[in-house]
């Protein structure tokens, strides 16, 4: 008899990631609107250009236009985008995106992630990427992915800290601003999923930072022991 592959018995498709608002202790992730995050994020964002390298739009020539901008993807079905406001000051500092959604196949993405200056490499980061993914594997997804352009080594890095396995590079898979992009590919599948989210766990405690915030042990230490496989350009 041929070998079809593992049976999928009792799976229903899950839900849409539609007005989904996850609340963390140093984030909450809003569904993104114009009227409530545009202004905060433009500001966040205006002070270096070079978030938008890796992103198939950006940068904005002013605050109408990413006001525009926002306007046009708040009620988008996929991606369905959602603005990170850090709970401690807050602002909002970045924006990410549930795409691809194959409740079919029970596959969803994350990206569309820009994140300001003041934001990058924070707690509140790492929990919006934790409560993301959360959010779809309790949803009921089998698998989350992660893509990137294969020259964006920091978007690699993290991908790789926040325990996703590497799969390989699609090439000249396509065309952004003109030039061609080569695409890495990350996922994260639900049967790695209880090991890694008590990984986040652990490194989200409050147990695990001094009084100057340091952190004692690293998240990548934890991830590696749940990760299958490891980016080999890293």
């Amino acid at each position: 008899m041929v070998d079809l592959g593992q049976k999928i018995q009792g799976f229903t498709a899950p839900a849409h990631p539609a007005g989904t608002v996850l609340e963390g202790r140093y984030v909450r992730l809003e569904p993104l609107e114009a009227e409530a995050h545009a202004g905060d994020l433009y500001r966040a964002f205006a002070r270096d250009d070079r978030l938008w390298d890796y992103l198939g739009y950006g940068p904005f020539p002013g605050a109408a236009a990413y006001h525009r901008w926002v306007k046009d993807h708040e009620t988008s079905q996929d991606p369905v985008f959602l603005a990170l406001r850090d709970r401690a000051t807050g602002h909002c500092g970045g924006v990410a995106s549930f795409l691809r959604i194959d409740r079919t196949h029970g596959v969803i993405e994350v990206g569309h992630i820009c994140i300001a200056p003041e934001m990058q490499k924070t707690r509140a980061v790492t929990e919006a990427m934790f409560l993301m993914m959360q959010w779809a594997f309790a949803a009921g997804y089998r698998r989350y992915e992660w893509k990137c352009n294969a020259l964006n080594m920091p978007s690699r890095r993290a991908a790789q800290r926040l325990g996703f396995s590497y799969e390989g590079v699609f090439r000249q898979h396509m065309i952004v601003k003109g030039h061609n992009r080569d695409t890495a590919w990350f996922s994260v599948i639900d049967s790695e999923w209880p090991a890694l989210r008590e990984a986040f766990v652990a490194w989200l405690a409050p147990a695990n930072f001094g009084a100057g915030g340091q952190q004692n042990e690293k998240l990548s230490d934890l991830t590696r022991l749940t990760r299958p496989a490891r980016d080999p350009a890293l």
